[in-house]
C-alpha cells in the first residue's frame, strides 16, 4: 500500500521527445517532483557517428547492440522512421517547424472538440521560442533546382525556405546561451556540414535536450536514460485516484534489473511505437478500462521518398541542413529536398531503380528492364563515389485522410487499413517531379527498396492511435489530453494527433502539449 502524499514522484514521465520534453519542464516549473523514463541512450555531440556507415551507432537495433539514435521498424502498410535517445526525435529529424494549413485545424476528426486554430496559435509561439525557431539563411543547389521547378510550374510564390530549429550563430567557437538569457548550454553555430540526421556534432541543431529537458534538469526534473516501460498498475483503485506504480527495465543491458516507481500522475510521451503497443499491452492486463480506441486512427502524412543521383562534377547535394526549403505543390501537397552528410550513403543499399506496377511481378520486370537497356545511368545509383554528396532525395508530403489501425500481435503490433485508401508508395505527381528534377541534374532518380518491390511506402511522420475525442466512445483522450477512464493520467506525443497535418509535426506536438500543460495547476495551489 502506497499512501498518498508519499509517492517517489508527482509525475513519471515515459518518453523524452516533443512531448515528453514539454511536460518535463512545464511541470517541474509548477513545483513538481518529475521523473523521466527513456529506453534510449543519453548522447554528446561527440557521441554521434560521423556518416549513417557506423550504423553502431546511428541504428537503434538493441538485439545486436546497435544502440543508436534511430529507428527503422517495418509493418504491412508502412515503414517506419523513427528516433530514441534523451531527446527523442529531436536529435534524428530534419530541425523543419512548420505550422500546418487551415485544414488540419478544421479537419472533422477533432474540429468538433475545439476551435483549434486560435486556441493553438500562442502555443505555437511559445514552442517558436523554445525551441529557436528561425528561417533557413542558406540556398543550397537543391534549392535553386527546386524554386527552377517552381518557375516552370508557374507556382514561384509557393515556394520558401524553411523554418528550422537550428543556431546559425558564429561557427566553430562556443558561444553563451543565445535563447534563455543565459539559462541554457553554450552553442555554436551551423557550418552547413547535412549531418542534422546523423546527430549534430557541432553543437548547432536545437535539440530537445539544449532547451526544454536542459532547463527541467536544472529545475530539479529527473531522467532515467536506457530504460523501457513494461507495465503500469492503479494502486488502491481501478481508477487511478489513488496513484499509479510503473515498472520498467534496462532497455540496453543483458540483465533487466527491474525498478518499480510510485507516481500520483503519469503522461505518456514515448511516441506512436512507444505510446500505442504499450497501451495496448495494458488494456489486456492492468489498465482494462482504456478506450477501445487504443491503436485506432493512424496516420502518416501520404509520403513518398525519393531520390535523384547525379554525376555532374558542379553538383554537391550534401551541403546544408538537412531540409532548407519547401515547395507546395497544390492545396494538399508539398515537396522538400532531403540531404546527408557527405560520406553517408547507407540509403544506396535500400535503393531500386523508380518504377510503378500494379503487383511485384510487374515491378520486378520493370526493374530488370531498366537494369538492362540503362545499366551505366541505374549503375550510377550503386557505384557513384560518394552517395550522400551525388544524391538529392526529394520528401513529398500530402495530406489525405486515410487511417491504419494496430492491433496488439504476438510478437509486436499489427497494422491493418481502417478507412481510406491504403498508403501508398506509388504517387505520380512524386514520380513526376522526381523525374523533373532528374531531367535538369542528369540524374537517376530511385526510390527505396520495400516501397519498389512491396508497395509499401516509408514515414517518419507516423501519428496517432491514442486521439482525442468527446468521450472514450470516440478517443483515447479528451482535448486536455486527459485519458478516459483514468484519473491524472496524459497522453502528449504525436500519438495524440488526430488529424493529417501534412507537414513535419514536431511543432505541433509541442504547441499541443504546451496547451495541454498550462491546463493543470501549480502543485502549490492544490
Amino acid at each position: 500500500m502506497v499512501n498518498k502524499n508519499n509517492f517517489d514522484y508527482d509525475y513519471i514521465i515515459i518518453g523524452s521527445g516533443f512531448g515528453g520534453s514539454v511536460s518535463a519542464l512545464r511541470l517541474s516549473e509548477k513545483g513538481y517532483k518529475v521523473l523521466v523514463i527513456e529506453k534510449g541512450k543519453r548522447f554528446s555531440k561527440n557521441d554521434f557517428p560521423k556518416s549513417n556507415w557506423n550504423v553502431k551507432k546511428w541504428l537503434w537495433i538493441p538485439a545486436l547492440k546497435f544502440f543508436g539514435i534511430f529507428k527503422i521498424t517495418f509493418y504491412r502498410h508502412v515503414g517506419i522512421l523513427s528516433g530514441v535517445g534523451v531527446g527523442g526525435g529531436s536529435l534524428v529529424y530534419a530541425n523543419t517547424l512548420p505550422v500546418p494549413k487551415k485544414e488540419f485545424f478544421t479537419a472533422k476528426s477533432w474540429s468538433h472538440l475545439a476551435d483549434w486554430e486560435n486556441e493553438l496559435k500562442p502555443f505555437y509561439d511559445t514552442a517558436k521560442k523554445m525551441l529557436g525557431v528561425t528561417k533557413n539563411p542558406r540556398m543550397e543547389i537543391g534549392d535553386k533546382i527546386l524554386k527552377q521547378i517552381s518557375g516552370d510550374l508557374k507556382i514561384e510564390n509557393q515556394f520558401e525556405l524553411t523554418d528550422v530549429a537550428v543556431y546559425f550563430g558564429e561557427t566553430d567557437k562556443a558561444s553563451p546561451d543565445p535563447y534563455f538569457n543565459g539559462m541554457g548550454p553554450e552553442r555554436s553555430g551551423c557550418n552547413f556540414c547535412g549531418g542534422c540526421m546523423v546527430g549534430c556534432r557541432y553543437n548547432a541543431k536545437n535539440t530537445l535536450d539544449k532547451n526544454y529537458l536542459y532547463l527541467a534538469e536544472r529545475l530539479g526534473a529527473e531522467i532515467l536514460p536506457e530504460h523501457k516501460v513494461i507495465t503500469v498498475n492503479t494502486i488502491n483503485d481501478d481508477g487511478g485516484e489513488g496513484g499509479y506504480k510503473i515498472t520498467c527495465h534496462s532497455s540496453t543491458k543483458f540483465f533487466k534489473n527491474k525498478k518499480i516507481f510510485s507516481a500520483k500522475c503519469i503522461v505518456f510521451s514515448g511516441g506512436v511505437l512507444g505510446t500505442v503497443p504499450l497501451l495496448l499491452k495494458l488494456k489486456n492486463t492492468t489498465l482494462k478500462k482504456l478506450s477501445d480506441k487504443a491503436g485506432c486512427r493512424i496516420r502518416t502524412n501520404s509520403e513518398s521518398l525519393l531520390g535523384v543521383t547525379s554525376t555532374t562534377e558542379d553538383y554537391v547535394f550534401s551541403d546544408g541542413i538537412a531540409i532548407s526549403s519547401i515547395l507546395h505543390t497544390d492545396k494538399y501537397s508539398h515537396l522538400e529536398p532531403v540531404r546527408y552528410p557527405s560520406g553517408s550513403g547507407f540509403w544506396r543499399l535500400q535503393v531500386l531503380p523508380m518504377v510503378q506496377g500494379k503487383n511485384i511481378f510487374i515491378r520486378l520486370k520493370k526493374i530488370f528492364g531498366e537494369m538492362i537497356t540503362h545499366p551505366i545511368k541505374n549503375g550510377r545509383l550503386y557505384f557513384v563515389k560518394d552517395w550522400a554528396k551525388k544524391t538529392q532525395i526529394l520528401l513529398f508530403m500530402r495530406t489525405i485522410d486515410s487511417t491504419l489501425k494496430f492491433e496488439k500481435g504476438i510478437f509486436r503490433m499489427k497494422s491493418k487499413l481502417e478507412d481510406g485508401t491504403a498508403p501508398t508508395a506509388f504517387i505520380p505527381e512524386s514520380q513526376s517531379l522526381a523525374k523533373r528534377f532528374a531531367a535538369i541534374v542528369n540524374g537517376t532518380p530511385g526510390a527505396l527498396l520495400n516501397e519498389t518491390l512491396l508497395g509499401i511506402p516509408t514515414t517518419a511522420h507516423i501519428l496517432g492511435g491514442a486521439v482525442m475525442g468527446k468521450d472514450s466512445a470516440d478517443g483515447v483522450i479528451d482535448k486536455d489530453n486527459k485519458v478516459f477512464g483514468y484519473e491524472n493520467m496524459y497522453v502528449c506525443d504525436g500519438s495524440m494527433i488526430s488529424a493529417n497535418p501534412g507537414v513535419n509535426p514536431s511543432l505541433t506536438i509541442t504547441a499541443i502539449t504546451e496547451r495541454a500543460m498550462s491546463k493543470i495547476p501549480n502543485k502549490s495551489s492544490l
